[in-house]
């Protein structure tokens, strides 16, 4: 039966629901990650957001806190979501090397012997915004990368505007999910802002509605304490991480990019300004994905490519074999010519009764002629009738003679 792309496909990535989700080869580290961010919500709503539903007036206004924090956590697990679960800007390999730009080259060996070969250039120029860049080729999608694309090694894919490989998330970073994976972690640090804020809300009505001090606060509710300090270390991680992609937004840059070139040698080609460059990630349109991992193969004849000195010399070797070919069954003609010519000088001399004119060919000798013809034809092009007719006149000499020893 014919298979679907996500059953053949040879990058690194797993498929669920028949191809519709689309995860990176550790996507077994989603679990932690979701244990992460539910496990602490969980704690916050049962032994802290339940005491503060009414410490507010009017008399219920707490419950909006607790159902702030399950409306935000949905929200957090929504965009994690679709940051891991769908395809991230992944370019289509080729099932071939592109001809248009094989280069052929001939080599000469120590013997002197030229060897074709096809040569695929490793980097061309392609004008972004004004300016030339590079891009390169992957031998693995056999394919010259687009600008900003990169092959991912965990993945085993090119991926365009490619970011980095997120294992939180167990899946890239690239053109069609860098959005949400923005959100995502700009909302999971304002969640952690929002439950230690609450968790530090609580433990200050504790005091004072005990007129104690913090400790005694803290031993009333270790949980919220627990909570701050899993929340302000969260911090250092998800905000951190925000932080920097802010900076990398406003510049229009990527975390391959900034690493991956020096800062006094880095060209910002992309960079449009602070504002357009907010307008391109977050206003933009995301754009289909370039792969349907639903669609069923379509089987491709094998293609051979053929050198031109290789096409030239085959050229060469057919018509020399067609020529032969029309040389040999040339020769055959005359050589049945021939025989029939014989015969024909045969039964005119016989009813003529004119011993001396008899042409006495045995069948042996006629043999001979097409043997003989047969053989010369692939030893010259030229000069078959002498021989023919030589063969001819030595017979009928030899059967001149025969008479007149008779």
């Amino acid at each position: 039966m014919t298979k679907r792309v996500f059953e053949a496909w040879k990058g690194s990535n797993k498929f669920i629901l028949g191809g519709r989700l689309v995860f990176g080869p550790d996507a077994k580290s989603l679990p932690a990650t979701l244990l992460l961010i539910i496990v602490p919500v969980v704690l916050f709503c049962v032994f802290v957001a339940r005491h503060l539903r009414h410490e507010f007036s009017p008399y219920n206004a707490g419950y909006a806190i607790l159902v702030l924090a399950i409306l935000f956590t949905i929200y957090v697990l929504i965009l994690l979501s679709f940051t891991s679960a769908r395809d991230p800007g992944i370019v289509p390999r080729n099932s071939h090397p592109p001809e248009e730009e094989l280069r052929y080259e001939t080599t000469i060996s120590a013997d002197g012997r030229q060897t074709p070969s096809v040569q695929i250039p490793r980097t061309k120029e392609v004008i972004v915004n004004g300016i030339s860049v590079r891009v390169k080729y992957c031998d693995t999608c056999m394919l010259y990368r687009p600008p900003r694309c990169s092959h991912c090694s965990i993945c085993n894919n090119c991926v365009e505007r490619f970011d980095h490989h997120c294992p939180w998330v167990g899946q890239c970073i690239g053109l069609r999910n860098y959005r949400y994976f923005f959100m995502f972690v700009s909302s999971a640090t304002l969640l952690c802002i929002y439950v230690f804020s609450m968790s530090a809300l609580y433990i200050k009505i504790l005091m004072d509605n005990q007129h104690g001090t913090v400790w005694r606060a803290m031993k009333e509710s270790p949980w919220a304490v627990v909570l701050m300090v899993y929340c302000f270390i969260a911090l250092w991680f998800v905000g951190g991480l925000t932080g920097f992609h802010l900076y990398l937004i406003s510049t229009n840059q990527t975390t391959y990019e900034n690493f991956r070139y020096r800062p006094n040698s880095r060209m910002i080609v992309y960079n449009r300004g602070c504002a357009k460059n907010f307008m391109e990630v977050f206003c933009s349109k995301v754009k289909p994905s370039r792969n349907n991992f639903r669609a069923f193969i379509e089987e491709e004849p094998p293609r051979v490519v053929t050198l031109p000195s290789t096409t030239r010399e085959s050229a060469e070797a057919e018509d020399d074999n067609v020529a032969r070919r029309q040389k040999v069954e040339d020769d055959l003609d005359i050589g049945d010519d021939l025989m029939n010519f014989s015969q024909r000088c045969n039964s005119e001399d016989a009813n003529n009764d004119q011993p001396h004119n008899t042409v006495d060919i045995d069948p042996e000798r006629a043999a001979t002629i097409r043997t003989e013809t047969r053989h010369e034809s692939w030893g010259r092009r030229s000069g078959n009738w002498d021989v023919a007719s030589t063969d001819v006149r030595e017979s009928r000499n030899y059967a001149a003679a025969k008479d007149g020893r008779g």
